[in-house]
């Protein structure tokens, strides 16, 4: 730890942090969770603990005059065996708004994945601290970013002029949920995920339910949503549903449907849009699960493949086609009640023509490019003057 006299040590609390619904103090410092205590214990799913833990969404925030701050922490670096290693995650500064500098950590504990069989091992590995020095003069309001895909224990807080916690009650806050995708997939640094270049660009604060994998219609989701306070609310469903192979079409409808009924125990009037899968072509008509392409693994490339069978959709099996048909169905339906309920065909956020110039590099995932695409289209389409929140934004302003 640096002990420089003129450093002045802040405790990290829950009033500097955004993005996290909790903070687990851990042996090291503290955790950020996007899932409460009570929500993890009902399922102990590796998957789930892992992406929950992954900061995506999550900063700390403050004014100050400092010229040089360091953030001790601690990550954990995802590994895959037989495959390269993985980048170093990435810590976005902004000042003010804008991006002011970019730092990563080395070290941490290391989480051990066999693609092929589905194992994972955990090694310790020791913290270390961010440096951002030389930083401009006068008072300024400071964002961290933490890396969307690095789990991070965050340990200390350092600068040499006090912070001060702000006060954003008057902004409106914007709860998303989603998979992978809105986690932030192969988005080259937490501020260039699409949902937070869209929460960028409309000022809004930024929740974000992101979870690699996890975008299941599972209760405790819901459940969590409702008690958040929100004044937007957006899910983005199908991708997760079809790769995982996990319900039939019969439980599709009514598992949406309980989804929405849930959150509009807590929201009965808030503004919310059902978003339906981007393109992927593997999945548009062929149903799940995905799985890994071992003959790209033996290439050291990480790619997936759909391995249903296009005749088991009689039998009810998902595919992205028909999810999109039903969700437009369920939002029609619920409208005619819901006056507050909105409909955008993922499509219109990535579709032929974009894959043609943009394809998904794993054959899933939008790479960092397509993530700027995503985003732009979502704050046009949602947030700007003509969109579809638009009506909702301005009657609350």
């Amino acid at each position: 730890m640096n002990v420089h006299p003129n450093w002045i040590a802040t405790p990290i609390t829950r009033s500097f942090v955004r993005g996290a619904l909790e903070l687990e103090q851990t042996a090291d410092g503290l955790l950020p969770h996007r899932l409460p205590a009570w929500a993890r214990a009902q399922y102990a799913d590796p998957q789930l603990a892992m992406v929950e833990a992954q900061p995506s969404g999550v900063r700390l925030v403050f004014r100050t005059e400092a010229t040089a701050i360091e953030l001790d922490a601690l990550p954990t670096k995802r590994v895959y065996v037989g495959m390269p290693s993985r980048p170093d995650g990435v810590y976005d500064l902004r000042i003010d708004g804008d991006l002011a500098a970019q730092a990563s950590l080395e070290g941490g504990k290391v989480l051990r994945i066999d693609m092929a069989n589905g194992s994972t091992t955990i090694e310790t590995g020791p913290a270390g601290t961010l440096r951002f020095h030389s930083l401009p003069p006068g008072a300024k309001t400071i964002e961290i970013w933490l890396p969307h895909n690095e789990t991070t224990e965050l340990i200390a807080l350092r600068t040499n002029a006090p912070v001060h916690a702000i006060d954003d009650s008057g902004t409106k806050v914007w709860l998303h949920h989603g998979s992978s995708i809105s986690h932030g997939s192969n988005a080259a640094s937490p501020t260039g995920t699409w949902p937070v270049i869209a929460a960028s660009r409309a000022g809004v604060s930024l929740v974000n339910l992101g979870f690699g994998g996890s975008a299941l219609l599972d209760p405790f989701t819901a459940r969590t949503m409702r008690d958040i306070p929100a004044d937007l609310i957006s899910l983005k469903l199908g991708i997760n549903l079809v790769n995982t192979d996990l319900m039939r079409l019969r439980a599709f409808g009514p598992a949406v449907h309980g989804f929405l009924d849930t959150i509009r125990e807590g929201h009965p009037t808030t503004p919310i849009l059902v978003v339906s899968p981007i393109l992927c072509p593997i999945h548009e008509d062929t149903p799940g699960p995905t799985a890994p392409d071992i003959a790209a693994l033996a290439q050291d490339q990480l790619r997936f493949l759909a391995t249903g069978n296009r005749a088991e959709i009689a039998a009810g099996k998902l595919t992205l086609a028909i999810i999109r048909t039903h969700l437009a169905g369920i939002v029609k339906q619920r409208a005619a009640t819901d006056p507050n309920i909105y409909y955008l065909d993922g499509l219109a956020l990535y579709g032929d023509a974009d894959h043609a110039q943009l394809p998904l590099p794993d054959a899933v995932h939008p790479d960092a490019a397509t993530h700027q695409l995503i985003g732009d289209r979502f704050t046009r389409l949602a947030f700007g003057p003509a969109s579809l929140w638009a009506d909702a934004i301005n009657a609350k302003a």
